[in-house]
């Protein structure tokens, strides 16, 4: 099939690229919204999956998702000049200004002449002895699985990490049934008074907060405790947790856990954007270091719905050329960022979580790289190259991360594919040359 062209890329179609998407549309200029989910939303907004989602060409049916706001969904179906890709897929970039696209049943180029990326973020996954075992996931991970479908009616539920995803996670369980008897919060009481006292400046989330607890009521919220380990045979069937000063054990059929968020960079690496602290390099306006390239949301710094929302906005006007309405919105960001500063310092990692690992542990699953084997190298190459840590099917997302925790290797790099993919999608990469500027 032909290569598409538009003026104006946006990869996720979380709350940023939505956001973005309206911005730019409303102003009239033409967009295209990539979204490897069949649905639009992201995982704060996750929809089920729904005969034909996969299929839905028209706009209206694909934005048909009750949990995303009802006025940005009818502004949405309103707007002019949006194409919506669902279930595709960035694969690769192999020239500045085109992006290789996969789907179900092709793969072909997109080129653009801005890209906004808002591409969110992932859980942070530590390794603990037995975090390998069938019934251990993520938080989100577990509650994106019942939200997708998965029956968890009566099933006995313990989440353990750290952050307000653990919150949101457990009313979703609970909602679906599920007997949640333990949420083991890492950060120590006074980190957690401390976080609360700071939401007087963020009353919404303050009362989106006091719901979220009233919603939990009944539910044990232990703070400085944390899992230790992961316990069965087959099938997970304890935990063992630290609360405090002492160690419990306790039966459950799932164990959630999670520490945090790690922002989805790959992209922005392959692209040449500039990374600080993890996140995407950002200027005022939200652009990168590479030229008409914006990232937005999670993809330049944690920091929640609220703030995905804004920066999408910001630099859909930016990207629209509507650079006054865009620097009119720069002290509202200011306040979000202040917020994403108080949940980073709250909530940060106790020097405990680095030391769950022992050498039998797995640090990278898909090749079988334990924590032992980890120890005498030095950085993420050096450890790579000799254990091939990182080089399974997951590309380092999951190990990536948790060495730069354990071991403080800035990973850093990506090469096509971005994702596992095709190999007849890969040979577009050599078949098809840059259209001409």
């Amino acid at each position: 099939m032909s290569d598409l062209h538009t003026e104006i890329a946006i990869v996720g179609a979380g709350p940023a690229g939505l956001a973005a998407a309206l911005a730019v549309c409303e102003h009239g200029r033409a967009a295209c919204l990539i979204d490897d989910n069949p649905k639009p939303g992201g995982q704060i907004w996750r929809a089920g999956l729904t005969a034909g989602s996969r299929s839905a060409t028209n706009r209206e049916a694909w934005l048909t998702n009750p949990a995303i706001p009802a006025e940005l969904t009818a502004r949405l179906a309103r707007v002019e000049g949006l194409r919506v890709l669902p279930a595709a897929r960035v694969v690769a970039t192999q020239n500045a200004g085109s992006l290789l696209l996969e789907d179900a049943s092709q793969a072909r180029y997109l080129h653009y002449q801005k890209l906004i990326v808002a591409s969110g973020a992932r859980e942070l996954l530590l390794p603990f002895p037995g975090w390998t075992l069938p019934g251990v996931t993520g938080a989100g991970g577990l509650q994106a699985l019942v939200k997708q479908g998965l029956d968890v009616s009566g099933k006995r539920i313990v989440l353990a990490g750290s952050g307000p995803l653990l919150l949101a996670s457990a009313a979703t369980l609970r909602a679906a049934g599920a007997q949640v008897l333990l949420i083991a919060e890492q950060a120590a009481s006074r980190q957690l008074a401390g976080f609360v006292w700071s939401l007087r400046h963020w009353p919404a989330k303050l009362a989106q907060a006091a719901r979220l607890r009233w919603a939990l009521r009944g539910v044990p919220y232990r703070a400085g405790s944390h899992v230790l380990a992961a316990l069965g045979k087959e099938r997970l069937q304890s935990v063992r947790l630290q609360q405090g000063q002492h160690v419990r054990e306790l039966a459950c059929d799932w164990l959630g856990v999670g520490f945090g968020l790690v922002p989805n960079t790959e992209l922005l690496q392959a692209l040449g954007c500039a990374l600080q602290d993890g996140s995407a390099k950002v200027d005022a306006l939200l652009q990168c270091s590479q030229p008409n390239v914006f990232a937005v949301g999670e993809a330049c710094g944690i920091g929640g719905v609220d703030k995905a929302l804004l920066e999408g906005r910001m630099a859909g006007l930016a990207a629209a050329g509507q650079v006054e309405a865009a620097q009119a919105l720069i002290p509202a960001r200011a306040h979000q960022l202040r917020f994403a500063a108080q949940l980073a310092h709250h909530f940060s990692l106790d020097p405990a979580i680095r030391q769950l690992a022992d050498a039998q542990t797995l640090v990278c699953r898909c090749e079988d790289v334990r924590h032992g084997d980890l120890l005498a190298y030095n950085n993420w190459r050096e450890a790579k190259l000799q254990t091939r840590c990182g080089m399974g099917a997951c590309q380092g997302r999951i190990c990536g991360a948790a060495c730069a925790t354990l071991y403080g290797w800035p990973v850093t790099g990506s090469r096509p594919p971005i994702q596992p993919t095709r190999l007849g999608s890969l040979l577009q990469l050599e078949t098809t040359e840059a259209p001409s500027s």
